[in-house]
């Protein structure tokens, strides 16, 4: 009988266990063993909850596990948990893995027929004094989720500084304003959520100033002051300071592919791996990565792009492992759809920015209308905004941003399907979507706006 192949798996979160779920379920053990090193003690998690988790919504950190280590060991994947990987030798065929628990062997090489890298993403960190201090915290796994949550219950916190004003620094604001905390966030930007255009960002701006929290925007933060026990006690930027007991770090996240340049495997722009369709990296054909470590293809642009969500990760990892396990499935591409809150208000954005389709060398016109949730009659009928932008001559749909209340957020997957569709605004306006007062106005908002951005595109054409 011929040996089992080996797939080894970097990384335990989305796109890897979905990877080797998916490939198990193909093979069976005496087809194909799979080997998965987690530095981390968690498999399967949803780290977009954690804001959630710190902000008393819901429990954690099991409700935000979806797969344990000993489930996944339970179905035939040997999982290794607070094991890292530390170097990839390809020649070889092999990775060095370092067992993180004092007790245990240490470094030992392990050969591979599959290799999978998902070593997803990594906190930005700006190098600044104080950075590093206690009451400092990232927030991209739940241990950081962990520590975080054992600053607020054991150190008196009464001021909170959030650094960066994008969808983990908004969500961790409304967070620390469930748990009572005096919150500043600062951004170096001249608005917040630079996912979103300007005049965008300033309705989350107004709104976030409604709900209390400061939002500081053009602050560069230069130094994390720290008090005589060592522990963070404000942030300074260039013209000010702000107090603060607890700081947390919302800058985004850079792709970890750290271990894979040092592999010689090929990176894009944003440092994130390259892969085909079929999400094997570029000039490989047993070399697999996934999730918030690589760039995707933009259905829009026709660039590349790095965009780090779960639901992009668990989709790669559902194609590698269709792949390796014998069968066939490819990854077109994404449109750029992404959908958060603070407190009561929406923010949702699909396809490209202004600047992004300036970027791309699109000429476009864009139309901003308001409109409702509701059919104005309804009660509680509350308002929405809906930005439109769309290619100058041809009509096509570019992208869309919506800031809202209740009901506005999700009707950004309208856009998102019209932008895979490769719609016109003038064709959106005849979908038929369902409509009745409690849940929409006759013309709901995403097709008003596509009705303004047909009739704009037709004028600049006679024009």
């Amino acid at each position: 009988m011929a040996a089992a192949r080996r797939m080894v798996v970097i990384g335990g979160d989305a796109a890897g266990m979905s990877a080797a779920s998916r490939a198990r379920r193909l093979k069976s053990r005496g087809e194909l063993e799979i080997l998965a090193f987690e530095r981390g003690q968690f498999t399967s998690y949803s780290a977009c909850g954690i804001p959630y988790w710190v902000g008393g919504v819901v429990n954690g950190p099991d409700e935000l596990v979806a797969r344990t280590p000993e489930t996944h060991r339970g179905r035939g994947i040997d999982v290794r948990t607070n094991t890292e990987v530390v170097e990839i030798d390809l020649a070889g065929q092999r990775v060095l893995a370092r067992d993180l628990d004092p007790r245990g062997e240490d470094e030992r090489w392990y050969g591979f027929d599959d290799l999978v890298i998902a070593t997803g993403a990594r906190p930005r960190r700006p190098r600044m004094p104080g950075i590093d201090a206690p009451g400092v915290h990232g927030v991209q796994t739940l241990d950081d989720g962990r520590a975080l949550l054992e600053t607020l219950e054991s150190t008196p916190v009464e001021r909170a500084v959030v650094i960066g004003a994008g969808y983990i620094g908004v969500e961790m604001a409304e967070a620390l304003i469930q748990r009572g905390c005096l919150v500043t966030v600062l951004e170096r930007g001249d608005q917040p959520m630079s996912t979103l255009d300007p005049d965008m960002g300033r309705l989350v701006r107004d709104a976030m100033s409604g709900l209390g929290i400061d939002t500081v925007t053009g602050a560069e933060v230069t130094e994390v002051i720290t008090g005589e026990d060592g522990r963070v006690r404000a942030v300074a930027t260039k013209v000010s300071e702000y107090p603060a007991d607890l700081v947390v770090l919302g800058l985004g996240v850079a792709p970890e592919t750290g271990l894979a340049q040092e592999a010689g495997l090929p990176v894009g722009d944003y440092g994130g791996l390259l892969t085909d369709q079929a999400m094997r990296v570029r000039g490989y054909d047993n070399i697999w990565a996934g999730g918030d470590c690589v760039e995707v293809l933009d259905l829009v642009s026709g660039r590349t792009r790095h965009i780090p969500l779960g639901t992009h990760a668990n989709k790669h990892g559902q194609v590698i492992g269709s792949n390796v396990g014998g069968d066939y499935a490819t990854f077109p591409g994404v449109v750029g759809t992404a959908v958060s809150k603070v407190c009561d208000l929406e923010i949702a954005r699909t396809g490209l920015l202004e600047a992004e389709a300036a970027a791309v060398g699109l000429g476009f016109e864009a139309v901003t209308i308001e409109s409702t949730s509701r059919a104005g009659y309804y009660p509680d009928t509350r308002p929405m905004t809906v930005k439109m932008l769309a290619e100058r001559r041809t009509g096509r749909l570019l992208g869309t941003q919506i800031v809202g209340r209740e009901g506005a957020g999700k009707r950004v997957d309208i856009a998102a399907v019209a932008l895979t569709a490769g719609m016109t605004v003038e064709r959106m306006t005849a979908l038929d979507l369902g409509y009745a007062p409690p849940f929409s106005p006759v013309w709901d908002p995403v097709l008003v706006a596509a009705r303004k951005a047909a009739a704009t595109v037709r004028a600049a054409e006679r024009h």
